[in-house]
């Protein structure tokens, strides 16, 4: 089983950046598909962005394409959600999730897929 928290959120006016940071522990980190997703009040918890455990490869939903980057440290055990240009509709709980035994080069999706999760943390875009 993998232990992830999530830290970094916080409030933040439209047009701002912020970075989230989720630490692993339990698990070979430099081995695990990593995820981001976020849950808004009253909606379902959708995919934000992913990265493949070779961190080669990364995917990113149309809602934050080219606003959002997600990048990872295997020394640090540690995975970024680093977001620019935040939108009121960015305002979610966010929450770091894991994959083990996934393909080297494959980002992952779907909820399903991750089997491990952190507990979030609120980014709230607001002027």
């Amino acid at each position: 089983q993998v232990q992830l928290v999530e830290s970094g959120g916080g409030s933040v006016q439209p047009g701002g950046s912020l970075r989230v940071s989720c630490v692993a522990s339990g698990r070979t980190f430099s081995s695990l598909a990593m995820g981001w997703f976020r849950q808004a009040p009253g909606k379902e918890r959708e995919f934000v962005g992913g990265i493949s455990w070779s961190g080669s490869r990364t995917y990113y939903s149309d809602a934050v394409k080219g606003r959002f980057t997600i990048s990872r440290d295997n020394a640090k055990n540690t995975v970024y959600l680093q977001m620019y240009s935040l939108k009121p509709e960015d305002t979610a709980v966010y929450y770091c999730a894991a994959k083990t035994s996934g393909s080297f080069n494959y980002v992952y999706k779907d909820l399903d897929d991750y089997s491990d999760w952190g507990q979030g943390t609120q980014v709230t875009v607001s002027s």
